[in-house]
């Protein structure tokens, strides 16, 4: 029996190597295609300096490779570059940095910076980014306003609407978020995280909700894993308001 023992947690472990080689190899060969890119985009700005989208594009790929400090430094500098250009440019570079102090964490420092931010074309996506960012500080109340301002041009949009059922969610108005989930679900049918939070909300309002946690299961079981504690909090919501009911009026 020990050697039978012995020999599965060999084969786990050898298993467990496997996969963390696998893990490692594709990990090195995204970081050499990054490492290209940025290349790329470094010796495109060498013989092209003036134009900026090859300083937005390159802040783009240092964010996603988590190089906080380098995409601020070059947005500045490159907001120094074109200080004298158009409107335009210059938000597109602060939407570029505010971007980069979202995925940063600095979300005083984003809000501040999306908010001077008038080019009509970038408005809408401006008005988003301040919802997220006002909704990581929890402030939901205010990221509400943003997300309906953004909604004003983008009626359709899936992810705005997401983001206004969330914070209606958050805000304990759960009929009005259900609407915006459905909104969400009638062109995202498969949308895991929408389907999940919409289950919450028919769990309140006392329809039926395993259709919308079983979507949500199969299409997005790390968000359905990461939601149980919610999950919770909301079954507790449902039975209490079930005993308050149940008891004799006096």
């Amino acid at each position: 029996m020990a050697e039978n023992n012995s020999e599965k947690v060999r084969k786990l472990q050898e298993k467990n190597r496997q996969e963390q080689r696998k893990y490692m190899k594709k990990r090195e060969q995204e970081e050499q295609k990054a490492r290209k890119l940025i290349h790329s985009l470094i010796q495109k700005i060498d013989h092209e300096p003036k134009n900026y989208h090859h300083y937005y594009e390159l802040a783009t790929l240092l964010v996603e490779g988590k190089d906080y400090e380098q995409a601020e430094e070059l947005l500045m500098k490159a907001l120094g570059l074109f200080k004298d250009s158009s409107n335009d440019v210059l938000d597109t570079l602060n939407f570029g940095l505010g971007n980069v102090y979202y995925a940063a964490q600095e979300y005083d420092k984003a809000i501040k910076t999306f908010q001077g931010i008038n080019d009509v074309k970038l408005q809408a996506e401006a008005y988003a980014m301040l919802a997220q960012s006002y909704m990581a500080k929890g402030d939901n109340k205010r990221a509400m306003v943003f997300a309906l301002s953004a909604q004003s041009s983008k009626r359709d949009d899936p992810s705005i609407n997401e983001m206004i059922g969330d914070n209606l969610l958050a805000l304990g108005n759960f009929a009005q978020a259900g609407e915006f989930y459905d909104n969400v679900l009638k062109l995202e049918p498969q949308n895991g995280k929408a389907s999940f939070n919409r289950g919450l909300v028919a769990m309140v309002n006392g329809e039926d909700f395993d259709k919308y946690f079983e979507i949500a299961k199969k299409s997005d079981p790390d968000y359905f894993n990461r939601g149980q504690q919610k999950l919770k909090d909301i079954e507790k919501v449902v039975q209490l308001n079930r005993t308050k009911d149940q008891k004799p009026k006096k």
